[in-house]
């Protein structure tokens, strides 16, 4: 299946829900990309037992795929080049998101949003940058990432993703606001910094 060998497909497929994929995630500490980036495939994600925000996507996104369901993707592009990647699961038709990340903010979302603006204006104001406070997501993916679009060989690579994030990054995108609203934007106040630093997992360089 997929081309997983059955150790692979025996870990997927415990996790059987949404809530059960973000809490395996949850345990599986951050890949800092110490020494390069990294874009590592679904099997050497898990024989490296470390993931960032786009590893754990692809992970999730596996791991609903043998559930039966769309293997799908939300980007939200900020500015300073600091995107994250959610996963996107649907109940009763309402939205959730599976997210791996460091962080206190950019995590899981309970499927409670009508439509994909609704989820992605659920992390505004929690994504700012940590120095300055500002808050700097401004856009969101126009249609889900379909990753079935790119076949499956993806999951099994030994090379590292990097057409993956490309396209990713170059899919259509749709701004939260109007540009000329930036300007009534409220810089995070000291707590909300303070809140949005605290991490999961400690390293001297820091990603997602």
């Amino acid at each position: 299946m997929f081309g997983l060998m059955k150790q692979e497909i025996k870990i997927l497929k415990k996790l059987r829900t949404p809530i059960q994929i973000q809490e395996y995630l949850d345990t599986v500490p951050i890949n800092f990309e110490e020494h390069r980036e990294t874009y590592m495939s679904v099997r050497r994600t898990l024989q490296e037992k470390k993931m960032h925000c786009l590893e754990g996507a692809l992970v999730a996104a596996t791991a609903l795929w043998l559930q039966g369901q769309k293997p799908l993707l939300l980007d939200l592009k900020a500015d300073g080049d600091d995107d994250h990647v959610v996963v996107l699961y649907r109940t009763n038709g309402y939205f959730g998101a599976i997210s791996k990340t460091n962080h206190a903010t950019l995590r899981f979302r309970d499927p409670i949003y009508k439509t994909l603006r609704e989820l992605a204006l659920s992390y505004f104001h929690e994504y700012t940058h940590t120095k300055n406070g500002k808050k700097c997501l401004r856009s969101y993916s126009t249609r889900p990432f379909d990753l079935r679009t790119l076949g499956h060989d993806w999951i099994t690579s030994d090379e590292d993703l990097y057409y993956i994030a490309q396209a990713i990054d170059d899919a259509s995108h749709t701004r939260l606001f109007p540009k000329q609203q930036e300007k009534y934007l409220r810089k995070a106040d000291q707590m909300e910094r303070r809140a949005n630093a605290l991490t999961e997992w400690r390293t001297s360089r820091r990603r997602a």
